[in-house]
């Protein structure tokens, strides 16, 4: 069944993307929630009209995603962390403690959903990287280091 998403949803799509999903996925899930409608002809209507007007919009925070990945280009980041002899942590660090980074280092605000580690939290010290999706085409890794206070 072709849907189209009204929202982001990882690994599926972008907000106004046609995509193709089993069935009971799109009326059990997505369109009860409200995250998708039916791609029919009327609805695909109105998302053409839709995105004429936007793609001014699109460009614009494209642009914008472009800057702050080149401003976070290169930039490392050091992430203190309480840790036992071993290296281990005592809790975790996740993509809270990485945006809150960004912020401190270059003031700039990241969406926490934005970045997406290759484990969901990480619990020894060490260096690891990190990928921050800012826009549907811009994409970049950033480094990181978790370190013993």
């Amino acid at each position: 069944m072709k849907v189209i998403l009204k929202q982001d949803i990882n690994d599926l799509g972008f907000t106004n993307e046609v995509v193709s999903v089993k069935d009971g996925y799109a009326r059990n899930y997505l369109i009860p929630r409200g995250m998708a409608i039916i791609a029919n002809e009327t609805n695909m209507k109105v998302l053409a009209e839709l995105k004429r007007q936007q793609s001014f919009k699109e460009e614009k925070i494209k642009n914008e995603a472009l800057t702050i990945a080149k401003s976070l280009e290169g930039t490392s980041l050091r992430i203190p962390a309480k840790a036992g002899a071993s290296g281990k942590i005592f809790g975790s660090v996740n993509s809270v403690q990485i945006a809150n980074a960004i912020k401190e280092v270059k003031n700039i605000d990241i969406d926490r959903r934005r970045i997406h580690l290759s484990d969901d939290t990480i619990k020894e010290v060490g260096e690891y990287k990190a990928k921050i999706k800012l826009h549907k085409e811009v994409q970049f890794e950033i480094d990181f280091e978790v370190f013993a206070e």
